[in-house]
């Protein structure tokens, strides 16, 4: 389904990522680790075509996005959705304008439909009777419920999670986890998950790949990945303070 090659990408003479090839496949779910600053969150920004590359190629369905714009790139972005760090939601709107808010700007539906659809949203992320709330009045798991229930509302086709269990309990991140993993075999979904937990990224991924010196340095299936053989992996996976990523 994706398919990026050779992918450059320089901030202020900052290298950033260096000839990055990455295949993501059709309905598989991507679990994306690596040390703050290693370009995780960049890579997602050239996926969803929000940043071009100085180099290389961001394949969709065959289709080169980084040559492609205006009506065209919108409506390749609209194959996905996304849940952010930090929820994002919009402080003003309610949870059903939250919820709602492509399905009102971006279709016909009537209100009755947009309501059913955003209800059947918030139930499959755990959540009922909270459309009339403000963010304000939510727990930070509730938000970050809510904007999962965002993220799937348009019935997308990919869907990115950046570190979608920062900022809550223990208890929570696995109800995240599971929800993460549960819809994506409901709907048959391709997701890309940008994440610290490890916890997390052996629960959801179908595969993990691993970013450092601005290159992908491993890519397995969990088990795989637990077991590598890479000092910079082990000392990753196990969060050690000594060894090959903290050396100077």
């Amino acid at each position: 389904m994706i398919e990026l090659k050779d992918i450059c990408k320089t901030f202020s003479g900052v290298l950033v990522l260096k000839g990055l090839n990455l295949t993501v496949k059709t309905g598989e779910s991507l679990v994306i680790i690596g040390r703050s600053g290693c370009g995780k969150s960049v890579l997602l920004k050239h996926i969803i075509g929000l940043m071009k590359p100085d180099s290389g190629s961001v394949l969709m369905d065959g289709v080169d996005i980084t040559k492609v714009s205006g009506k065209e790139i919108n409506r390749i972005r609209k194959k996905f959705g996304m849940l952010f760090q930090s929820a994002a939601l919009f402080d003003s709107l309610t949870v059903f304008e939250n919820v709602g808010f492509q399905l009102i700007e971006y279709t016909n539906k009537t209100q009755a439909e947009i309501k059913e659809r955003v209800a059947e949203c918030l139930s499959m992320v755990g959540l009922k009777g909270v459309e009339r709330f403000k963010p304000a009045a939510l727990s930070g798991g509730m938000k970050k419920r809510v904007g999962l229930a965002r993220a799937i509302c348009m019935s997308p086709e990919i869907i990115l999670f950046d570190e979608p269990t920062t900022g809550v309990d223990p208890i929570m991140g696995d109800i995240i986890n599971n929800l993460i993993r549960g819809l994506h075999e409901k709907l048959r979904i391709t997701s890309i998950t940008v994440t610290h937990d490890m916890k997390s990224a052996y629960k959801i991924a179908d595969r993990i790949c691993m970013i450092y010196n601005r290159r992908l340095v491993e890519i397995g299936t969990p088990e795989e990945v637990q077991h590598s053989r890479s000092d910079f992996v082990r000392q990753f996976v196990t969060g050690n303070a000594n060894g090959p990523l903290t050396e100077k």
